[in-house]
């Protein structure tokens, strides 16, 4: 399942954006009239340097916005976080959305690799727009919207790192993942997961924001939180943390190494250790794992296999829990955009 991404216009640039780009306009030239006389020529080049530099940049994160087969995208740019780093956030509102339909939620993380593959870094992308629209159009899920976060290269991995099972790990064991992380290059100074904060930004801060301005539903049941690799890890993390905001999880290629080795890496047992006491409950929440066994999805299905075991010792029946496997699957966004139907269905089923 998966349609071709069709090539549109880019989005139009935000009414709101332009609005408070002219008042600030119009705001610089009052005060430049009123002023004059007391600003010499080089505060007022100033004042207008920064002005035209603050508006460019507007319009061009506006203009920049990801293409879309149906429906469209709102962005929130840097979204300001007391918790972590500013970061963008792109909504995707379905073909059709009006204020007099609500609509559940989905939040997904790197959301800069779920819309347009011409602006990621790989040429690759979920589309998850076009498979949204397509299981919405055929009426096979209740109608949702997608909160795409926008990770920050610089801190991705920290982001994403369940901070409690790192926390329990021996300072011998923390300077092992240590070692094997900036080994992989993914980190320049001493390892600290940050996870906590991330999700503090999304629960205490992001929610409330989408909750208020979007015509959505607000509760658990209709509320579900996804990603792949490390992204599936944080997802994982969050169903744990916040069982009462998160009724569902997506976890897909989900990257239970945390590093980048099997040798020596204490990261899998102290993740299978705290899924053993922080299960949701198995009644009323719904989790989703997948892998493949090509490139980095090769280390996933033995790991994957023994969370499994967890789960139905935990009594996770089919209808709150479904593990697939999918042999000859890469890591990659090609790979998640082929099946991600699959828990969407699962998830958002009417």
């Amino acid at each position: 399942m998966g349609l071709r991404k069709i090539q549109r216009p880019v989005a139009a640039l935000g009414d709101q954006s332009i609005k408070h780009s002219f008042d600030c306009l119009k705001f610089l030239i009052c005060s430049i009239q009123r002023d004059y006389k007391k600003m010499c020529f080089k505060q007022i080049l100033k004042l207008t340097f920064i002005f035209l530099l603050v508006f460019t940049m507007r319009v061009k994160a506006q203009t920049n916005l990801p293409k879309v087969v149906s429906g469209k995208i709102d962005r929130i740019e840097n979204f300001k976080s007391q918790f972590i780093s500013s970061r963008n956030v792109d909504i995707w509102l379905p073909e059709g959305y009006s204020e007099l339909t609500k609509y559940a939620v989905l939040y997904m993380h790197d959301g800069q690799m779920l819309f347009d593959p011409e602006q990621t870094w790989n040429k690759q992308a979920w589309n998850i727009d076009d498979i949204a629209s397509e299981l919405i159009q055929k009426n096979k899920v209740k109608p949702f919207i997608v909160v795409g976060i926008w990770s920050n290269g610089n801190s991705r991995h920290s982001d994403y790192y369940p901070q409690k099972p790192f926390e329990n790990l021996s300072d011998i064991e923390k300077d092992t993942i240590h070692a094997q992380l900036k080994k992989a290059t993914r980190i320049n100074d001493f390892f600290k997961p940050q996870s906590d904060n991330y999700l503090k930004f999304i629960s205490k801060e992001l929610k409330p924001f989408i909750d208020k301005k979007y015509s959505v539903y607000s509760d658990r049941e209709n509320t579900c939180i996804a990603g792949s690799s490390m992204g599936g890890l944080i997802s994982m993390y969050a169903i744990c943390e916040y069982p009462e905001l998160f009724g569902a999880a997506i976890c897909m290629s989900t990257h239970w190494l945390g590093t980048f080795t099997k040798e020596n890496n204490p990261i899998p047992n102290s993740l299978l250790q705290y899924l053993s006491k922080n299960l949701p409950n198995p009644q009323n929440h719904k989790i989703y794992f997948d892998c493949g066994d090509k490139t980095l999805d090769a280390f996933y299905p033995e790991i994957q296999m023994k969370v499994d075991l967890l789960m139905k010792n935990k009594k996770f029946r089919e209808s709150h829990w479904l593990t697939k496997y999918f042999p000859g699957e890469d890591h990659s966004e090609k790979a998640w955009n082929k099946r991600i139907y699959i828990p969407l269905t699962y998830i958002f089923e009417k």
